[in-house]
């Protein structure tokens, strides 16, 4: 970890950026909504953000219209902090969601344009190595051209020394080759990479349901994959790694909104991660920022002391 506590840059996210307009009310169908509200979007910035709301360097790569709404990306995530160097302004349209808000799963409904549009001329070869983790989604690797763009920059980043993560958040309706969906997240996962699988994202992506945690960390672990964290709701989470796994229980908390919910998860586990604590240490930040989002309709605040997340170490 050295030689990676020198680099510039904490964290460096690649994939979407869009608006999410979120139900005012929970529903049970989309139909049923009468009142969404506009918030910045998209999983790779929210987890940035949240990054960067825990006190780290980080870097989004990302592709948004050349219009209203995509100046209001750019803004929301540059006043947080988030280095917008190379993000990058197309002619489509700035992709949107439409977010049912549910007690469980969220519902949506994607519109994309400009999300997919990321390309090579976005990743400075010489800046891989300033970077300690280089993460993305199922998200951004359904399309191309960001789908060969982000494989090739993860193999570079790679050589560089870089830890990659992903969310393997997959959807059939956002990336209806679920055989290719299969092959990507295990070249990708052959890659040494930290990977976060929800029990939904494990039955979308193998069209089988999730009945032993063990299941998914082992298949990710076979693929090359360094950790595995597969979560299960109110059940939970279990972390894996060759040679340790153990599982943290989930607690009761009032939720407010589900949305998000797995980026501040994982903003967590990866902050600790970047600070060397152990794996379940890690499991425990995670499952703290998660709480704290659960609690919050929309954003979170602009700063989550680290000290906040940690409490649950002693």
């Amino acid at each position: 970890m050295e030689n990676q506590q020198k680099r510039t840059f904490d964290f460096l996210a690649v994939g979407e950026l869009l608006i999410d307009f979120i139900s005012r009310d929970f529903a049970d169908k989309l139909e049923d909504v009468k009142i969404f509200e506009r918030f910045q979007g998209g999983s790779p910035a929210n987890l940035c953000l949240n990054m960067a709301r825990l006190g780290n360097s980080v870097k989004l790569i990302a592709c948004v219209g050349n219009d209203d709404m995509g100046d209001y990306l750019y803004k929301c995530v540059q006043n947080q902090g988030v280095n917008c160097e190379q993000l990058r302004k197309v002619a489509e349209p700035t992709s949107l969601i439409l977010v049912t808000r549910t007690k469980s799963v969220a519902n949506f409904e994607a519109y994309r344009g400009a999300d997919c549009q990321i390309v090579g001329e976005q990743f400075p070869v010489a800046r891989f190595g300033e970077c300690r983790i280089f993460h993305t989604t199922c998200f951004a690797l359904s399309r191309e051209p960001a789908l060969s763009t982000i494989l090739r920059a993860a193999r570079l980043a790679v050589q560089e020394g870089c830890q990659l993560s992903i969310d393997a958040n997959y959807a059939q309706k956002i990336w209806p080759d679920r055989q290719q969906a299969q092959k990507i997240v295990a070249k990708y996962c052959g890659m040494g990479a930290i990977v976060k699988v929800s029990e939904v994202d494990w039955e979308r992506l193998y069209e089988s349901p999730l009945k032993e945690a063990e299941t998914a960390a082992n298949h990710f672990l076979n693929l090359g994959a360094t950790v595995v964290c597969a979560t299960m709701g109110e059940k939970g989470c279990l972390i894996a790694s060759p040679s340790e796994k153990f599982r943290l229980p989930a607690r009761k908390v009032e939720v407010k909104d589900t949305t998000g919910a797995g980026d501040a998860f994982w903003s967590g586990f990866l902050t600790a991660w970047l600070d060397e604590h152990s794996l379940l240490n890690c499991a425990k930040a995670g499952r703290k920022m998660a709480e704290i989002k659960l609690g919050h309709f929309g954003s979170l605040p602009r700063v989550v002391e680290r000290e906040k997340i940690y409490s649950d170490f002693r």
